[in-house]
């Protein structure tokens, strides 16, 4: 009996102004694991193909920036463009550049506004892809930008997930990828109005966490490592939607409040400026009421 042939859905995977921490989230999924992501069939009759990610392949130099610039020439409208990392604009983009073209360095924006012109769809990965996060943090000498906003000023109208984290969960990233391979790209209905997905950041850390009993007694921790609601030290759950509690990190073991940690609203626009500083309280007044956020229903 003939195999069924299996589609391969290319990606490519840029780095832009990133500490590879998002990579390295992504690397340590548990399941599946980043092997059965890259070699199996994550879908049965559809594979992953991995054309270029700095951090992982061996390849480089010329050879790998050849693969770069081919994939979407072989695969027009039909590849996923991942970036990570907030994208550097100031003075042409020479703040991160790629590789050399007739001899001159190529900045990593001209590599984001020409792979995503060509590309169905582009995942965000991250919190500096998705919102600037802290590579656009103040004084932002080099004009970071999110992906959102990058594409919006190149006139670029592509589909696009923002999977923000400082770094994200791995479950959110993979979890994306398989949802997109079973029922192909989100309807509007399932991201936000920042375009990440519902399924992972439909709720807000303080409607799910452990502790909100004591917030909802009024009973506040003082001191770090004392039982309470963490509000009085810093904790921006009421403001920042995402599963943590639900989901966990590392294999379900903990997560930052779980270790004793406030939230620090990683995956929030304006990460880290709007939420810093970390370890001091919420003004009163951007406490929202549970299950909303600037006025809208969640």
């Amino acid at each position: 009996m003939a195999k069924a042939k299996v589609q391969e859905v290319p990606v490519v995977w840029i780095q832009t102004g990133t500490c590879t921490g998002c990579s390295v989230s992504v690397l340590n999924s548990v399941s599946p694991t980043i092997k059965n992501v890259l070699i199996d069939e994550v879908v049965p009759g559809k594979h992953v193909s991995l054309k270029f990610q700095a951090t992982v392949m061996a390849g480089q130099g010329e050879a790998v920036l050849k693969v770069l610039e081919e994939t979407p020439k072989a695969n027009k409208g039909g590849y996923v463009l991942v970036v990570e990392g907030a994208i550097p604009t100031k003075d042409g983009g020479i703040y991160g550049t790629l590789g050399e073209k007739n001899g001159e360095e190529v900045p990593m924006a001209s590599w984001i506004e020409s792979l995503a012109k060509d590309a169905l769809a582009i995942i965000a990965l991250g919190t500096c892809a998705a919102f600037g996060g802290i590579a656009a943090g103040k004084p932002n000498p080099g004009g970071y930008v999110g992906t959102d906003t990058f594409l919006k000023s190149r006139k670029i109208a592509k589909p696009l997930i923002n999977i923000p984290g400082c770094p994200p969960h791995p479950d959110w990233f993979i979890g994306t990828v398989a949802s997109v391979l079973l029922l192909g790209l989100p309807k509007p209905e399932d991201l936000d109005e920042l375009k990440r997905p519902k399924a992972f950041f439909g709720k807000l850390i303080h409607e799910n966490c452990p502790r909100r009993a004591y917030f909802d007694e009024g009973k506040f921790a003082r001191q770090f490592g004392e039982p309470g609601c963490l509000n009085e030290l810093g904790c921006k759950g009421p403001v920042t939607y995402a599963d943590c509690p639900l989901r966990l990190w590392n294999h379900g073991t903990n997560w930052c409040i779980g270790a004793g940690s406030p939230c620090i609203g990683c995956c929030e626009p304006g990460f880290p400026d709007l939420v810093a500083p970390f370890y001091q309280k919420l003004d009163d007044a951007n406490m929202p009421a549970i299950g909303k956020l600037q006025g809208k229903e969640n």
